[in-house]
This record gives structure tokens, sequence and C-alpha cells, in this order.
């Protein structure tokens, strides 16, 4: 059930830090985009788990690029955080940075914005709290996730027609 209070954007908020290990790599010594896109679905998803305290069902992912290479034995750390929150869904945003551990140096290398659903023990939608922002930051990522929650909804309207 929701917490018809809601919650605020760091109570959910979620850091994940792995090592590239060989298996994770590529000819180039680079990790494989879909290791990067897994990792990444892991923490979004955690992300929304916390959020809505319940199951949570990826819906679709926007605007992932990568930008940097992660090498064979850096770190991988991924930050993921609420922008916004619906009645059943929320959009999470992550970022991804490289981090040489030999130096300390990061660098970011992806950002994306997956979408989630919220589910019941039947797999059917579920309420979840509303999001309460406490900084303009988050206010402006609220705006903004709406806009391309907006910007979905007339996709799939034309994809329907």
């Amino acid at each position: 059930m929701a917490d018809a209070s809601g919650k605020l954007v760091q109570e959910s908020r979620v850091e994940m830090t792995e090592i590239v290990m060989p298996n994770d790599t590529n000819p180039l010594g680079t990790i494989f985009g879909g290791r990067v896109m897994q990792l990444m679905d892991v923490a979004a998803s955690i992300a929304g788990f916390r959020h809505a305290r319940c199951p949570v069902v990826t819906l679709s992912v926007d605007s992932l690029e990568f930008q940097r290479p992660i090498r064979l034995g850096d770190a991988v750390v991924l930050h993921a955080w609420l922008n916004w929150a619906g009645r059943t869904s929320m959009e999470v945003q992550v970022e991804v940075h490289s981090e040489d551990l030999l130096t300390g140096v990061q660098a970011r290398t992806s950002t994306a914005y997956f979408t989630f659903v919220a589910v019941d023990d039947d797999g059917r939608p579920t309420p979840v709290p509303p999001l309460l922002t406490t900084t303009e930051d988050e206010e402006k990522r609220y705006r903004e996730a709406a806009a391309r929650r907006a910007d979905r909804l007339r996709r799939k309207q034309g994809e329907d027609e």
C-alpha cells in the first residue's frame, strides 16, 4: 500500500560499485554495453523498490548513451535516484562513473532514465507514494521527468493509432 504522506528523494537513493573483471569485457578490454545496462537496471530497480516498498518492473529506458569506455580493472560506480512518481509508475535516473582504482580519478560514462511500474502479488500495477522534493535541483528534475513522461505518452498514442 502506498504511503500517502510521500517519500523524500534521498530515502531511495542507491550507490553500487563493482569492479570490471575479464568476463565483463570485450576484445578491446572495455566493459560490454549490455553489462553496464544490466547494472543500471539493477541500481534503478533497487531505488524503485525502496520508494514503493513492493516489487517493480522496468517499463522503459530513455536516453541511454555510452559517453566513455570503462576499462578492465576499473570500478563501475552507479548512482540512482527517483526524479518523479505518479500513481503507479516512477522515473529513476541512473548515472554511471568509471573510477581508476589506482588514481581515484572518476569520469561520468553513462546516464539514463528508467521508468518502473510498481506491482502487487498478482503482477498488477499498484499505487506508489508521492515523491517529495526539497531542493531546487529536485524540483527541476521532477519537472523535466514529467515532460519526458508526457513525451512518452504522446509517442505511445501515435503508435496506437
